[in-house]
């Protein structure tokens, strides 16, 4: 089963549930486990991390995968 279908399945039996206590112990599970995993995407990265990426910095540059900062300025305006 694919992450979709799992939380189409999931939605589907919370809708079911009719016990407020059960729905608070989810909601609590679902806020802990959001905050560990943000948590966990804050650990330092290793040097080799931060030497991949800026090989991947330097290759997109070389090859022309880059704006410059006043052509990202002009993109965000006409976002509004």
């Amino acid at each position: 089963m694919n992450i979709e279908a799992k939380k189409l399945s999931f939605i589907q039996e919370f809708l079911r549930i009719d016990n407020e206590n059960i729905i608070n112990a989810l909601e609590s599970l679902l806020h802990r486990s959001k905050s560990e995993v943000f948590e966990e995407s804050l650990k330092p990265k290793t040097v080799e991390q931060l030497n991949d990426e800026i090989d991947e910095a330097i290759e997109d540059e070389k090859n022309g995968r880059t704006i410059t900062a006043e052509e990202l300025k002009r993109k965000v305006q006409e976002w509004h």
